[in-house]
């Protein structure tokens, strides 16, 4: 049924219109504002950029492009980095310079984090990832099935049944153990580790000339399925690349007394007792006024949790790639939406989904 009605205008003459047409006509309008309400999109909690730690290594800048893509398209907000490391980054957190840093590792910086907890400048928004990694590492392919030339490897203390498989092509009576570059903490560590475990005797210390050096030699070996023993640590490229082909070899259980004694023994022949490495907790930190003038967006950096596997895939991607950290947070957002969506509100999760299709 169609009404109709007259009007008369200013010529005189007499107009049928029809409310079909009028509601035709509202039905049209609707949509732009609609559209438009759309467009204006969410409001950020707060009237100026979110400023993240640019911290100089690359796991941090994935996680820093991370949250801030979420915060600029779920949530409204400008961001923002400075670049630097970690004890002027941490103090100007304290100033409230930088309001949100995406890595801290407590126990590189124990008495900053406790001085600033302590005169309540800056919180604890919980664990960005719990399993930052340190250890000895064998490929699964020489230590898993019947034919495997390692099978039987499973601690430190195995290796000297197992040097020729890992034999050093300059001195083959001897396995190769590739250790991190000369000066490095690492380096001195694992030192220490190979006369603790009596492997001197068994074992080169090799330690190569540069880090890509090291990193070239754990990659050329996996792909070609040749026996290497290394040391490594993530989450890196490295890991991100080869970490489900690994197995971790055994150590005796961390002991902080132990760990303690080892590290502060400055002659490693000296060194007859070690144990693995800490696994490290690396952490979410924020300024306090940021904190109570941002509620929504730390809810959502409380939310935020990772892995090292996760991390080390990301950093994998930029190496094979050539893409930047941005890239490969928008990457992560695609293919971990089951992750990713568990730290924001569901509105929040449809906006970033929506950005990240267009």
């Amino acid at each position: 049924m169609q009404i109709s009605y007259v009007v008369k205008v200013d010529t005189g003459e007499l107009q049928l219109f029809s409310f079909k047409k009028i509601l035709a006509t509202a039905a049209f309008a609707l949509p732009l504002v609609a559209t438009t309400a759309q467009a204006a999109g969410p409001v950020c909690e707060i009237d100026r950029p979110v400023v993240f730690a640019g911290l100089d290594w690359d796991s941090n800048a994935f996680h820093t492009s991370l949250a801030s893509y979420i915060m600029q398209k779920g949530y409204g907000c400008e961001t923002d980095s400075i670049p630097g490391s970690t004890i002027p980054l941490l103090n100007g957190m304290a100033r409230g310079d930088v309001d949100v840093t995406m890595e801290i590792w407590p126990d590189n910086v124990t008495e900053a984090l406790a001085k600033g907890t302590a005169n309540g400048d800056f919180i604890d928004l919980g664990i960005n990832f719990p399993d930052a990694v340190q250890a000895w590492f064998v490929p699964k392919y020489l230590v898993e099935g019947d034919d495997a030339p390692a099978k039987g490897l499973k601690s430190v203390y195995d290796l000297p049944k197992f040097k020729e498989v890992f034999a050093d092509p300059e001195e083959p009576e001897k396995g190769r153990f590739y250790n991190c570059i000369a000066g490095w903490g690492c380096e001195v560590i694992n030192t220490k580790k190979l006369h603790a475990y009596g492997l001197t005797e068994d074992y080169v210390n090799f330690r190569p000339g540069t880090g890509a050096a090291l990193s070239a030699a754990i990659e050329s070996n996996i792909k070609r399925k040749k026996p290497v023993l290394f040391y490594y640590w993530g989450p890196t490229w490295v890991l991100g690349k080869v970490i489900d082909d690994l197995v971790i070899l055994e150590e005796p259980a961390y002991d902080k007394a132990t760990w303690d004694a080892l590290s502060a023994e400055d002659d490693p022949t000296k060194v007859t007792k070690a144990v693995a490495y800490p696994l490290s907790r690396v952490h979410v930190y924020a300024n306090s006024k940021f904190a109570e003038q941002a509620p929504n967006l730390v809810e959502f950096l409380k939310s935020y949790e990772t892995s090292n596997a996760t991390v080390s895939k990301a950093l994998a991607y930029m190496q094979d790639t050539g893409g930047t950290t941005d890239d490969a947070a928008v990457e992560f957002l695609k293919t971990n939406r089951d992750v990713w969506t568990t730290w924001v509100p569901a509105e929040v999760a449809e906006r970033v989904t929506a950005a990240l299709e267009d």
